[in-house]
C-alpha cells in the first residue's frame, strides 16, 4: 500500500489526528519563510508525543552538518526532509536520516534529481521564488520515472480530490499532503475532514 505523510504540522493535536489515520511520517516545518513554520521546541514537544507510532520528518534548508545533526539529536526527530539548495554532498553527510526534496518543471530538474544520493527522494512542484508548500500540482508523468528508481515521495498540491489519479499515474512510494488538507484560511491547522478523505483515498488506490 501507498504511505502517507502529512506535513505542516504544528501542534500535538493534528499530529494524533495524522497518526490516528495511519500517517506513516508527520512533517514539521523549521523554515523561517513558511506560514507552517515551528520552532525548535514545538518540534520537539510534537516529536516526543509521537514517540514510534509514527516518523516525524523536520522540514529544513541550507543548513550545516553539525547544525542538522543537533537538530535531529535536540528534537528526537527521525529524519531531515532537506529543502533548500543543498549540493549533493550535504546529503551523502547526511544519510540515511536525510533525504532531499528536489523541485520539478523541467527533464533536467529529473536528471538533478537522479544526481542525489540516498535510496529517499521527494520531488515537489517547481513555483519561482519558494521552496514548497505552494499547493501547485508536480508534473506527473515527468516525475513518473523516478519512482522507479526511488524510494519516492510525491508531494506538490495533492488533495483528497486528486490523489487517487496521482497514484495511478505515478506509483510512488509514498505521497505527501500539506495545504490540500487545511483548514481554509489557515495554514496551520488541518481539517479532520480532508485528512480523513485523504487517507480512504491513498488506502482504497493500488498502483499495481
Amino acid at each position: 500500500m501507498v504511505e502517507f505523510k502529512v506535513c505542516g504540522i504544528t501542534c500535538v493535536e493534528d499530529a494524533e489526528a495524522c497518526i490516528s489515520l495511519g500517517a506513516s511520517a508527520i512533517g514539521v516545518n523549521l523554515i523561517p519563510e513558511s506560514p507552517r513554520v515551528v520552532n525548535v521546541a514545538v518540534a520537539r514537544a510534537i516529536a516526543r508525543y509521537v514517540g514510534d507510532r509514527s516518523t516525524v520528518v523536520l522540514v529544513v534548508a541550507n543548513l550545516g552538518t553539525a547544525e542538522a545533526l543537533d537538530l535531529l539529536r535536540f528534537t528526537g526527530a527521525g529524519c531531515l526532509q532537506l529543502h533548500g539548495d543543498e549540493p549533493p554532498e550535504a546529503v551523502l553527510a547526511l544519510l540515511p536520516r536525510a533525504y532531499k526534496a528536489v523541485r520539478v518543471a523541467t527533464a533536467e530538474d529529473v536528471a538533478r534529481a537522479i544526481a542525489f544520493p540516498g535510496e529517499e527522494l521527494l520531488v515537489d512542484a517547481k513555483v519561482s521564488g519558494k521552496l514548497g508548500g505552494t499547493g501547485q500540482t508536480a508534473d506527473w508523468e515527468l516525475v513518473k520515472p523516478l519512482a522507479r528508481m526511488r524510494r519516492l515521495t510525491l508531494a506538490g498540491g495533492l488533495t483528497p480530490e486528486n490523489v487517487g489519479r496521482a497514484i495511478e499515474v505515478v506509483a510512488p512510494h509514498r505521497v505527501d499532503v500539506a495545504s490540500g488538507v487545511e483548514i481554509p484560511g489557515d495554514p496551520r491547522r488541518k481539517d479532520p475532514d480532508r485528512l480523513l478523505a485523504f487517507s480512504r483515498v491513498v488506502k482504497s488506490v493500488s498502483p499495481w
